[in-house]
């Protein structure tokens, strides 16, 4: 009688013991399921959270790389550049009326210059010479500078100037038409499109100076 209670009590204690590391065992299932699913969500809020990133980045980025900071950028150097030639021509140019295109160069981007420094600081954005397009703009003019200046006063200095102003200008025009349809910001447009009018200008009047020069 003592012999079977003590069976039974091994088997039920057996059985109690086996239900305990089963019990365990689901636990251990549970935990590593959870804790996956805790990974997987965590990863797909990481992917989230950089889609989200590179979704602002995009809406800011304006097309062929015509950022506010680019546009601005390139209009400075534009107008900073034609000041030093400007100023350069009235100094070495021969004829008189080549002499006042360079003075008229000067004058008319000094004030495009403080239009493209106001609009700068209306749009809180800072000037940056290393954008690609004002960068490239830069050497360029740093390199005709040069040509002009190392070259000997006379006659064909004066046409090696409107050479190099009527290439330049169109240079210019071209980005700057370029810049203009691929930005939406109003104001930026507006000082685009009247800059282009302004270079589109200088432009003829360099041709027609050319044109007539002896």
């Amino acid at each position: 009688m003592n012999q079977t209670r003590f069976s039974k009590g091994i088997t039920v204690g057996l059985a109690m013991l086996a239900v305990a590391a089963l019990g365990a065992c689901k636990g251990k299932d549970q935990y590593a399921n959870d804790s996956a699913r805790a990974a997987n969500d965590s990863a797909a809020g990481r992917v989230d959270t950089t889609h989200r990133a590179d979704s602002v980045a995009a809406a800011n980025a304006t097309a062929n790389g015509w950022t506010p900071v680019a546009i601005v950028s390139y209009l400075i150097v534009s107008d900073s550049s034609e000041i030093r030639e400007g100023r350069l021509v009235e100094k070495k140019a021969t004829n008189p009326k080549v002499k006042a295109y360079g003075r008229m160069l000067a004058t008319d981007h000094q004030a495009g210059l403080a239009e493209a420094r106001s609009l700068a600081s209306k749009l809180n954005v800072t000037y940056d010479s290393t954008s690609d397009n004002a960068k490239d703009l830069l050497n360029k003019n740093r390199d005709d500078y040069k040509d002009l200046n190392d070259a000997k006063v006379g006659n064909d200095w004066d046409k090696k100037f409107l050479d190099h102003a009527i290439d330049d200008h169109q240079h210019v025009l071209d980005k700057l038409q370029d810049a203009s349809k691929n930005t939406t910001d109003p104001e930026l447009r507006a000082s685009l499109e009247k800059t282009t009018g302004k270079v589109q200008e200088h432009l003829t009047k360099a041709q027609d100076l050319k044109a007539k020069l002896p």
